[in-house]
């Protein structure tokens, strides 16, 4: 049974990343991501996004690749996400 709900965890997210957090609380977020993909998903995520911010090499983009983004994004704006 979880005792935290996912708002809570959200919380802490960063913390249990980061290894601050108390054994007790270690157990409780452990629980809950264990039953709730939601929050296990957010947990990979965030891991992935800290890993990628500390990774200092830089990419070249394939040519074109900024026009095909923004019209993509003017039509998911636009509603005709096809």
């Amino acid at each position: 049974m979880m005792r935290l709900d996912c708002h809570e965890v959200w919380l802490e997210i960063s913390n249990y990343i980061d290894d601050a957090v108390t054994p007790a609380m270690r157990d409780e977020l452990e629980a809950h991501l264990a039953q709730c993909r939601n929050c296990a998903a957010l947990l990979d995520s965030v891991h992935n996004v800290v890993v990628l911010i500390a990774d200092d090499r830089r990419f070249e983009l394939p040519v074109g690749f900024s026009e095909r983004l923004h019209l993509r994004l003017a039509l998911e704006l636009a509603g005709d996400g096809s």
